[in-house]
């Protein structure tokens, strides 16, 4: 995260209000940092969210699903649609506490012809059409790739989207122009194994975040990855 400006007050209360929400996310064990992580892309890098643990202690998603419902307050919203079920929770805390009262929905995720889709379960199509006005509520904002889908997926059936709101932004995620609010905006770099300063240091690898994915992926779908 870029410095604030020592003249800035509101940039220098951002950056505390950041502060505060990262050590949030570290109390809930699911951040971790100053380690030597290796990612199931096979690049390696210090920091990593597990995002099955950013939702497991209630009052802490609460709290930060209401900081997200209080910025979109000024929006009214009809919709609050999470990206997954993964965001699920943290939706629910957010349209809880916005002033609106929308409702909450989810997409699934998929792939197609070697491509990844989202769509609306069959019985939330109705709920989004013409003029509805949604929020889409992620956990962890990486690549934006889903985000973008979901986006196009709303604006497809006519709605609106108003804005996304999620707990983790990488600073170089661009939603092409649309408002983004995120509770920490920031980037940590990953690397090779080649080129991977960690490596040369001598400091070991943790792989036991690769290892608790592919115990939670279905054992055929682990025998086929490894035929």
């Amino acid at each position: 995260m870029a410095a604030a400006p020592k003249n800035d007050p509101a940039a220098v209360e951002a950056e505390i209000r950041e502060k505060i929400h990262l050590e949030i996310l570290k109390r809930t064990g699911a951040y971790h940092s100053n380690d030597h992580v290796l990612l199931p892309s096979g690049h390696h890098t210090s920091e990593y969210i597990e995002k099955t643990l950013v939702t497991t202690e209630p009052s802490f998603t609460e709290g930060l699903g209401a900081v997200i419902a209080k910025h979109f307050a000024p929006w009214p919203l009809d919709v609050v649609l999470s990206t997954g079920p993964g965001a699920l929770i943290l939706s629910h805390c957010v349209a809880r506490a916005h002033p609106s009262r929308p409702i909450v929905v989810y997409g699934t995720k998929g792939h197609a012809g070697g491509q990844r889709r989202v769509t609306l379960p069959a019985e939330f199509q109705r709920l989004i059409r013409e003029g509805t006005r949604v929020l889409i509520v992620e956990d962890l904002l990486s690549s934006g790739v889903t985000v973008d889908l979901l986006i196009d997926l709303v604006e497809q059936l006519g709605a609106q989207v108003v804005g996304v709101g999620c707990l983790w932004r990488r600073i170089s995620v661009d939603m092409h122009g649309k408002p983004v609010f995120s509770l920490v905006s920031r980037d940590f770099p990953t690397y090779a194994p080649s080129d991977c300063p960690l490596c040369k240091k001598g400091i070991p690898l943790n792989e036991e975040f690769v290892r608790r994915r592919n115990l939670r992926r279905p054992a055929a779908a682990r025998a086929s990855k490894s035929a």
